[in-house]
């Protein structure tokens, strides 16, 4: 029939307990990023009909695929949504809840196969038909793991077999007001240990000369500290010559993040980062694209709601420029570096504070 077709839903579990208890901007940033990246890897000609907090909304008019296809598409949207989440708990920068959390998010996906219609409402195309009422009933059920793969009995009347040889599928049923929608799924965790993450990128200067470094002590504890010379949003407040910082390619700050950087003095560079994160101890840096400089943030705690905060600035190893920057440019930097150390007290008085023990977080 013109009208059936499949509804395919991944559905991002965790989300609304990950929403309710961390740092609101950067839990929707990281769900816009998983969200997102499920689009990009649909493969199968999947049209959107919505985007639900959550869950995609995904439909395809025709017969039903076959399931080796299918299971193809959800393997695929498994294993890059868990692969980004690994790549972003291992390169991120923040240390807010939302981030440090968002690595216990999950993925589960819901397929049925059955007859419904569109219309038009201005430039959005919406589904109607009591299987789109179906597909949504799914998404509520007695299965208690959060990471599997869900087939009604109009997708496939039998388990699937001969897909994967570590798939053990179950049955159940689904209990609504017209009556039991019975099902088939399987667990998907195992696709996580076959996940080979991206090689890390070499983002340093490996022959380079301290210039000069100065530090300073604030009251405050050492994650506060971060988030004030960190979060680009604040940047402009406390380093000076530095009018704007926007990140290039990503939403939220981790390794290998380009950043732009407007100075006053009318100058446009491209910065990359790294991090390394340490309970007492954290140190980022700042690389120009080139890799000829390369600034160094150190905070590190020096007692109780007291930390310091250290900057450096190094040169690739080249005795000519060196000289030239001692003699032109050195001093110049010294001020400024002095007068962001002291712009910054206004900045760490001001944020909120994030005075937790990341690793207590990580247990909980």
């Amino acid at each position: 029939m013109a009208n059936q077709g499949l509804l395919f839903i991944p559905d991002i579990s965790g989300f609304t307990r990950f929403i309710h208890s961390t740092e609101i901007e950067h839990s929707r940033m990281i769900i816009q990023e998983l969200l997102e990246t499920l689009i990009n890897t649909n493969q199968i000609g999947l049209e959107i009909s919505e985007i639900e907090g959550d869950a995609i909304l995904f439909y395809k008019f025709g017969d039903m695929p076959d399931l080796e296809v299918l299971y193809k598409q959800v393997e695929r949207m498994f294993c890059e949504f868990h692969k980004q989440l690994m790549a972003y708990d291992q390169t991120r920068f923040c240390q807010c809840k939302a981030c440090i959390s968002a690595a216990d998010l999950t993925l589960k996906v819901i397929t049925h196969y059955g007859e419904f219609a569109g219309y038009n409402v201005k430039n959005f195309y919406k589904l109607i038909g009591k299987d789109i009422i179906v597909a949504h009933q799914l998404l509520k059920n007695d299965i208690e793991q959060h990471e599997y793969w869900l087939l009604t009995n109009s997708a496939a009347q039998q388990p699937p077999i001969g897909l994967k040889q570590w798939m053990q599928w179950d049955s159940s049923a689904k209990q609504t007001e017209n009556g039991e929608i019975p099902f088939y799924y399987t667990q998907l965790s195992q696709l996580k240990n076959e996940i080979q993450p991206d090689p890390s990128p070499r983002l340093s200067i490996e022959d380079k000369v301290e210039m000069l470094s100065f530090s300073r002590e604030y009251p405050t504890d050492i994650i506060t500290l971060f988030h004030a010379a960190g979060d680009f949003n604040y940047r402009a407040r406390w380093q000076e010559g530095v009018k704007k910082v926007e990140e290039v390619n990503h939403f939220l700050p981790r390794v290998g993040m380009r950043s732009r950087f407007s100075l006053d003095s009318g100058q446009v560079l491209i910065f990359t980062s790294s991090y390394a994160y340490q309970k007492d101890r954290i140190e980022f840096s700042e690389t120009d694209e080139k890799k000829t400089s390369t600034t160094y943030f150190l905070m590190e705690k020096v007692g109780d709601n007291r930390s310091r905060l250290t900057l450096s600035y190094h040169l690739k190893k080249d005795p000519v420029a060196n000289f030239v920057f001692r003699l032109t440019k050195k001093k110049k930097m010294e001020a400024a570096y002095r007068q962001s150390l002291q712009n910054l007290d206004k900045v760490v008085a001001e944020i909120p504070s994030f005075a937790y023990d990341v690793e207590d977080l990580r247990k909980n």
